[in-house]
């Protein structure tokens, strides 16, 4: 459940980077995604451009993302922006002021969640991996929690593993982790942890083939949770077979001459 709603596909997928919104529109069909984010950006009304809402197929929840957003203001400004446009009151708020790694000012997330939150929107902040801020985030009504895996576009997985883990241990609401996930590996890991979802842009749109690297994540994401459900057995440090040993070679009776 997410939202008040009920989410089949685990696997939330982005919208940027694609060749070309056909493409787009093939991966998300590929990967049956539920929830697709998109940016808001402003658009000549006379433009006679391909409109990508054309392009999301109509069952997918649109969740409109705060890309641009450097503090808290201008975060809930795009939200209501979003909402007036028709585009509904799902928000995944995104505050960067860092240029370089393109980190959340997880201070500026909160504020921008605690003000949307009381206007009615689904919020979803994407958060550096913080046990305490995810915390306030849950109690100011977030519906999720978004964690980078690594840096946004990097490819370089869950670098962050450890604190996720522990935000998926100990908050109530559901982790996504979100950012850096390059392979459908990544996202199985992941889901073997426990998050909820996983949200993926970057890996597939610019995969060789979109449409199979979707299909791809999807498998992984179905198969990573499959595998969290049934228990995955501990790790060790020692042997341990898996047929008894019953000692009958070391038995003198059973010599072979």
């Amino acid at each position: 459940m997410l939202g008040g709603r009920s989410i089949k596909n685990r696997l939330l997928i982005g919208t940027g980077k694609f060749a070309n919104y056909p493409i787009m529109k093939q991966a998300l069909e590929a990967a049956d995604a539920d929830i697709v984010t998109v940016a808001l950006r402003r658009v000549d009304a006379g433009s006679k451009t391909d409109n990508i809402l054309d392009f999301i197929p109509k069952k997918c929840v649109l969740m409109m993302n705060t890309s641009g957003a450097r503090n808290a203001d201008e975060a809930v400004r795009i939200a209501r922006l979003a909402k007036a446009s028709g585009a509904g009151s799902w928000i995944k708020i995104e505050v960067i002021q860092d240029n370089k790694y393109l980190l959340p000012d997880n201070l500026e997330t909160l504020k921008a969640v605690e003000i949307l939150v009381k206007e009615g929107f689904i919020a979803l902040p994407y958060m550096s991996p913080d046990l305490s801020m995810a915390r306030r985030m849950a109690d100011a009504g977030a519906a999720a929690v978004m964690p980078l895996g690594s840096p946004i576009g990097s490819n370089r997985g869950v670098k962050t593993r450890e604190l996720v883990q522990i935000l998926v241990h100990e908050i109530k609401i559901p982790v996504i982790v979100d950012a850096g996930l390059g392979s459908p590996a990544d996202a199985c890991e992941c889901m073997e942890m426990g998050c909820a979802a996983v949200l993926v842009n970057t890996a597939i749109a610019i995969a060789r083939d979109p449409v199979a690297m979707a299909r791809a994540f999807k498998d992984a994401v179905a198969a990573g949770r499959t595998a969290y459900l049934a228990g995955i057995a501990s790790s060790g440090s020692e042997a341990a077979a898996s047929s008894p040993l019953t000692g009958f070679l070391r038995d003198e009776t059973h010599s072979i001459s």
